[in-house]
C-alpha cells in the first residue's frame, strides 16, 4: 500500500473529485502517461487551468508526475492508490462513460498518441518532435489541401450542392472549369458572392437540393459537404445528386462530406439538424438506393481543437 496516499484526508480527495473536469483528466490519464499540453488539448482548456487542476490531483496523490526532458508526464496508476480510493475511483470512472463528453475525448485522446513522435528508449520523441511547428512557421498550415487539388481534372464541372457561404467553391475554383454554387438561402448565396467576388468560373444558381434546376447529365462532380444532415429526405438529394452527374474524364462521382453518428440531441433546437450524423450503412442504402455503385466511406481526421461530433467523407461513382 502506498502509505503516503493513505494519509491523505478523505474530504481532500472528495474535493478534488467534485470538479468534473478532473474526472475527464483523470480517466485520460488513466489511460496514457500525458503531459500538460496534450491535456490541454483533449478537454480543450487553457494549459494554466490544466495545470491548476493536475496540481490540485498532484497535491492528493491521485496522480503521479514525473520529468522527461523539460517535459512534465503525469499518470494515474491504480496500484499507486491505496484500496478506499482505488475502490472509490473505480466506482466513479465506471460511470464517465455516460458523460456527453466521453467519446470526444477518447477521440481527441486517440489522435494525439497517433501523432506523437516516439523514441523507442525513452518517449522523449513525442516532446522534442517539433517538425510540424517548424514547417508550419516556415510554410504556414494551409497549402497541402490546394496542393492536392492540383491533380483534379481542370476540365471538370463541378456543383457545390448546399454551397453556403462558398468554402468549398473558393477551395475548387482555381482548379476546375467551372463551379455551380447552389443553395437555396438567397443569404447564403449572396455571401459566397461577396467572399468570391463574382469569379467568371462560378455560377451561383438558388433552387432546392431536393428539386434541383440543373439538366441531366451536366456536371462531372457534386459536392454534399456538411448539408445533407439539414434536409428531411436524404435519398431525395443524393438521387438528384445521381440524375446530374455524367460519366466520362474520370467523373462521375459524388463526394459527401458529413457527421458521424452522435447523440447531440440539442443540436436539433439550436441549429435546426434534421439527423443527429449518420451510420456508414445508413450512407450506403442512401448512395445505393440512388443508383451509385459501391460507396467508400472513411472517417475524416479530428483536430484536437474541434468541438463537434466527428466526420467521415464518402465517395460514390456511377457505374
Amino acid at each position: 500500500m502506498n502509505t503516503k496516499q493513505a494519509l491523505q484526508p478523505v474530504s481532500q480527495v472528495l474535493l478534488a473529485l467534485a470538479e468534473p473536469v478532473r474526472l475527464r483528466m483523470l480517466r485520460l490519464l488513466e489511460l496514457e502517461e500525458l503531459s500538460v499540453g496534450e491535456v490541454a488539448k483533449v478537454v480543450q482548456l487553457p494549459q494554466s487551468t490544466v495545470s491548476r487542476h493536475l496540481k490540485t490531483l498532484s497535491e492528493v496523490r491521485l496522480i503521479a508526475k514525473r520529468a522527461v526532458g523539460t517535459a512534465t508526464l503525469y499518470r494515474l496508476l491504480l496500484d499507486d492508490l491505496s484500496p478506499e480510493f482505488r475502490a472509490l475511483w473505480i466506482a466513479v470512472r465506471d460511470q464517465l462513460h455516460r458523460e456527453d463528453d466521453h467519446d470526444d475525448d477518447i477521440r481527441r485522446l486517440k489522435l494525439i498518441i497517433t501523432e506523437r513522435k516516439i523514441d523507442s528508449k525513452d518517449f522523449f520523441g513525442r516532446v522534442a518532435g517539433d517538425w510540424n511547428e517548424i514547417r508550419h512557421s516556415l510554410f504556414g498550415e494551409g497549402f497541402t489541401a490546394p496542393a492536392l487539388l492540383a491533380m483534379v481534372n481542370p476540365k471538370w464541372t463541378v456543383a457545390d450542392l448546399g454551397c453556403g457561404s462558398g468554402d468549398v467553391t473558393r477551395l475548387l475554383m482555381p482548379h476546375v472549369a467551372r463551379v455551380i454554387a447552389i443553395d437555396q438561402s438567397e443569404a447564403m448565396l449572396d455571401a459566397a458572392r461577396a467572399r468570391l467576388d463574382d469569379s467568371e468560373s462560378v455560377d451561383f444558381v438558388s433552387c432546392d437540393l431536393e428539386n434541383l434546376s440543373l439538366a441531366d447529365r451536366s456536371v462531372d462532380i457534386a459536392v454534399l459537404s456538411l448539408v445533407v444532415h439539414h434536409i428531411d429526405d436524404p435519398s431525395r438529394v443524393i438521387k438528384e445528386a445521381y440524375r446530374i452527374l455524367r460519366v466520362g474524364n474520370g467523373g462521375g462521382v459524388l463526394l459527401m462530406i458529413d457527421m458521424l453518428a452522435h447523440d447531440r440531441e440539442e443540436y436539433r433546437r439550436t441549429m435546426g439538424h434534421r439527423h443527429l450524423g449518420f451510420t456508414r450503412d445508413e450512407i450506403s442504402e442512401h448512395m445505393d438506393r440512388a443508383g451509385f455503385g459501391s460507396t467508400r466511406i472513411h472517417e475524416l481526421p479530428t483536430s484536437t481543437d474541434s468541438r463537434g461530433p466527428g466526420l467521415f467523407v464518402a465517395s460514390a461513382r456511377i457505374n
